[in-house]
């Protein structure tokens, strides 16, 4: 491969993501870049590449994890055409078809790399390139002929990128603890740790930008970002998004059910690219048995048949047994990790290391171990079936959204939804403020917000100084559209889903794992946004299509399970243990020093809760005591 303009530095055979772009080469330079990729490592642990313009202004480094092309021609920076350097973190699965699209243009390849097939795309597509790739990326091209960077970042959130501006000098990376290892100061956001605090927010759905630590922004997901040094002009385009309005009422159940099965297959199918071994994730739901279900009909050479699956003996919540019966039926080699509380304790220091900002449960550390257990076993991918819920109206909190939709089109009470939901054992009910809500949806969101905004300025714990100054502006926001559609469309692709990604894209490269998620192929979650409620919600089922489809591929009590379980620790027994209530009493101490909490809050008994609680306060403070943390 032909080298761009510019020197490689030190390349060997190392998958995070680093850069600097500044107006002059003086005030960062390689040691900079290199303290950047360090504490990336876990990201990467197969190797590591540098690269710098001959004017020394660029500067692109990389963490290598090989999972295609296994060979050099795989490293990374990459040049391409002596004009182009790219920087990729993530996977392209459709790279083979848009390879086969870019040679019948007259392109040509050196590699075997999806990540040549990125920027042969974007010299081809220009700003359009990513309007053709299904998958989970972030990356960064230098033109060193416009002298312009040009960074994207995926549909949904999967792959992270941050970056810090001052007008003056551009640094990204995958993780936020790279940008402080070169120096960015690590300065907490404290409005929207009120907000995390208060109602459970880890992100502002009005700025997507938006992170814990102040001059700290994330690339918001569907979107591109564009960097001239030379007139210092950054500008961030979004790319893509649904109108969850654009609805197909002419489709019949067979076409729905065969299309969704042939997009699902798909996406599955691509997600099985590898040069690596490739696992699953199981808890024993719907969703990841449906994945593994995919997985066993397309019959993948490359897949191992092993699964990874979190247990928790004794807790109401434990679906080992459910995890079983697909074992059992695609004869899988199960893997299981067991936890407790003082595990949990003598990890948090790494795991709140990784995560970087606060998350809300002890879900987020049943995850971390599931990754360690592929480790541990040498499966270097996995597939998961995350966003499935989102999409697929899989939590019982979106049962009332579609009945406002029927109740507001006169069809609820013949639709007969919500008998067939009481019959289910779905407790919500349907009453004169739901009724409100639907025919006057702007009067919801302004008392709802209000509300919530009551709450959060009464929150007892809380300093008077720190509310008078964080509460000018309470995160707290509802869907644009009152619809089935509008706020699942509202979880997937604005408030919801890129936290879980969040989490997952941690919790695995902490290990150095990549998992891959086929419920987020963006063909199928646009196809699912074109149907009608009752494809998701009917007879008081959730993910009705998704179960229609594998009626005939799952066990009966895995497909028609009425008892939605999401991914849960036993953190209400966790959270009365000494250890964690001693690490919790230490989190109020640090977060008084800070002036958030008030002093008499060390005299007060420790509330345990479960993960999904509402005011789940005392986890949360465990949680936000990390932002106050000196740098790593």
């Amino acid at each position: 491969m032909s080298p761009a303009a510019g020197n490689y530095l030190d390349i060997y055979s190392m998958c995070g993501i680093a850069g600097i772009i500044q107006s002059a080469a003086c005030t960062f330079n390689k040691e900079h870049l290199k303290k950047m990729t360090d504490v990336l490592a876990h990201r990467g642990p197969d190797g590591e590449g540098f690269w710098q313009n001959d004017t020394g202004n660029v500067l692109l480094g990389h963490r290598r994890l090989s999972i295609i092309d296994l060979s050099h021609a795989g490293q990374q920076p990459m040049a391409y055409k002596n004009r182009y350097t790219i920087t990729h973190n993530g996977e392209i699965y459709n790279y083979i078809e848009l390879r086969e699209e870019l040679l019948k243009k007259g392109y040509s390849f050196h590699s075997q790399t999806d990540t040549e097939v990125i920027v042969a795309a974007y010299d081809y597509w220009q700003d359009e390139c990513v309007d053709h790739f299904d998958g989970m990326f972030a990356f960064a091209i230098w033109d060193e002929e416009e002298k312009h960077l040009f960074a994207a970042r995926d549909r949904f959130g999967e792959k992270p990128l941050f970056y810090h501006y001052d007008g003056k000098q551009l640094l990204f990376a995958s993780e936020m603890k790279a940008l402080w290892a070169a120096g960015v100061a690590r300065v907490p956001n404290q409005q929207l740790l009120f907000n995390f605090i208060t109602i459970g927010y880890t992100d502002n759905p009005s700025q997507p930008g938006e992170t814990f630590y102040e001059n700290i922004y994330k690339l918001p997901p569907a979107t591109v970002l564009k960097y001239n040094p030379g007139n210092k002009e950054l500008l961030l385009e979004k790319y893509w998004d649904i109108d969850p309005e654009k609805i197909n009422k002419k489709i019949t159940d067979t076409e729905a059910t065969e299309q969704f099965l042939q997009l699902f297959n798909t996406s599955v199918k691509r997600r099985l690219r590898s040069d690596v071994t490739i696992g699953t994730s199981l808890s024993g739901g719907l969703d990841s048995s449906s994945v593994m279900a995919a997985i066993n009909e397309l019959q993948m050479l490359n897949y191992k048949p092993q699964a990874f699956t979190a247990i928790f003996p004794g807790f109401e919540k434990d679906e080992l047994g459910f995890s079983k019966q697909v074992v059992d039926k695609f004869s899988l080699q199960q893997f299981t990790t067991n936890l407790s509380a003082a595990e949990m304790i003598k990890d948090w220091e790494k795991l709140s290391y990784h995560q970087e900002e606060p998350f809300g449960s002890a879900s987020i550390y049943a995850q971390y171990k599931v990754y360690e257990l592929a480790k541990q076993h040498h499966v270097k991918v996995l597939l998961d079936g995350q966003g499935a819920d989102e999409t697929l109206a899989g939590y019982h909190k979106y049962y009332k959204w579609y009945w406002q939709e029927l109740f507001r089109n006169r069809k609820l009470f013949r639709s007969k939804e919500l008998k067939a939901a009481k019959e289910m054992g779905i407790p919500d009910k349907f009453d004169f403020k739901n009724m409100i809500a639907a025919y006057f949806p702007s009067f919801a969101t302004v008392t709802l917000e209000n509300q919530y905004l009551l709450k959060a300025i009464r929150h007892e714990d809380l300093t008077k100084d720190f509310v008078k100054q964080q509460s000018k502006q309470a995160y707290y926001t509802t869907p644009d559209h009152f619809t089935l559609n509008g706020v699942l469309h509202f979880n997937t692709c604005t408030h919801g889903l890129e936290e879980l990604l969040r989490y997952a894209d941690r919790n695995s490269m902490a290990h150095g794992r990549e998992v891959r998620l086929p419920f987020l192929s963006h063909e199928l979650v646009e196809f699912i946004f074109s149907l009608p409620g009752n494809f998701k919600i009917r007879n008081g089922w959730s993910k009705w299509i998704l179960r229609e489809t594998m009626k005939s591929k799952l066990p009966d009590s895995i497909v028609w399970r009425k008892d939605k379980v999401g991914f849960e620790p036993p953190q209400k027994s966790w959270m009365e243990n000494k250890q964690v209530q001693d690490a919790v009493h230490e989190a109020r101490k640090k977060l008084v020093d800070e002036k958030v909490l008030k002093p008499e809050i060390l005299q007060k008994k420790i509330v345990p809760m479960a993960s999904h609680e509402a005011d789940n306060f005392d986890w949360r403070y465990l949680s936000a005591a990390a932002l106050f943390a000196p740098n790593p």
